[in-house]
């Protein structure tokens, strides 16, 4: 005959099983594959840097850097992200900043909100302007990215006020200084994304990146400083050594706490280089 069981009995079963199995779901979201997918899905929000976000963190820098004195040719430089929202455009205009550089996109899961704004505002108050991404590599291959990239706002067009778009290549805010990648790996992954992008665009990418960052995560290779421009981020009053195979830098982002937009870069030239720039 069956074996009756008092309700009593049968609830603390039930109870027993339910919380076992909450045990195991537990268990399964804490495995590698698992935390990987998790973090992949975080909304867009949370997984929004700016171009230079993790410098100070690692890297320090002046408060408020100065350039040298003797970098008279230079053109003053802005660079925005969402993060700055609605820009106010005629305000930067007015105190000397005549570029900009704008976020269009991060890894392949997040567009820049106020891009158009911060695209076309600086563009319509007579900057020459372009679009920057910042790169993920734990996220997706150097080719998805950019194609996510020029697919979302970082085109290029032969119109005189367009600047070639920026791969922003530095500190991993999410996890490993490297994002997972051996130096081998992480060359490769940029040369995917430089490739594709001139495929797409027929320009050059320029990099972002710092010295630091760029030797301990490529080994400092040397074999993009004849194609890709460099902008190097370095919170001083000098832009140091560059890293290997550059003999100059294209722009320097020289402080993060400039008036009216923080992050402030010099164009390494006069007005006339930086309009052949944006020609090509």
């Amino acid at each position: 005959m069956p074996v009756q069981r008092s309700g009593s009995s049968f609830r603390r079963t039930f109870v027993t099983a339910a919380g076992a199995a909450v045990a195991m779901f537990s268990l399964l979201l804490t495995m590698p594959g698992a935390a990987s997918a998790a973090d992949k899905a975080a909304p867009a929000p949370e997984r929004n840097a700016s171009m230079g976000s993790t410098i100070v963190e690692h890297e320090g820098g002046l408060a408020g850097g100065t350039p040298a004195p003797s970098l008279a040719a230079t053109i003053e430089g802005v660079d925005v992200s969402g993060h700055q929202g609605n820009v106010n455009w005629q305000t930067l205009w007015n105190s000397g900043v005549k570029w900009a550089y704008v976020k269009a996109t991060e890894g392949t899961y997040y567009k820049n909100e106020y891009f158009t704004q911060q695209y076309n505002g600086s563009y319509n108050i007579g900057m020459i302007r372009g679009s920057y991404h910042f790169a993920n590599p734990s996220d997706s291959s150097g080719a998805a990215q950019a194609n996510y990239f020029v697919d979302n706002g970082g085109g290029w067009s032969k119109d005189g006020k367009t600047l070639p778009g920026v791969l922003d290549i530095e500190y991993n805010p999410y996890g490993a200084t490297c994002y997972g990648l051996s130096q081998a790996g992480m060359v490769n992954w940029i040369k995917d994304f430089t490739s594709t992008y001139k495929s797409r665009t027929g320009r050059d990418a320029v990099i972002y990146t710092t010295t630091d960052w760029w030797t301990q995560c490529t080994g400092n290779n040397g074999s993009f400083g004849n194609t890709n421009p460099l902008w190097i981020a370095r919170y001083a009053s000098a832009p140091g050594t560059l890293p290997n195979g550059w003999g100059f830098y294209t722009f320097w982002q020289y402080t993060s706490t400039g008036p009216t937009v923080g992050d402030h870069n010099k164009f390494n030239g006069a007005m006339d280089r930086l309009q052949a720039l944006a020609n090509g």
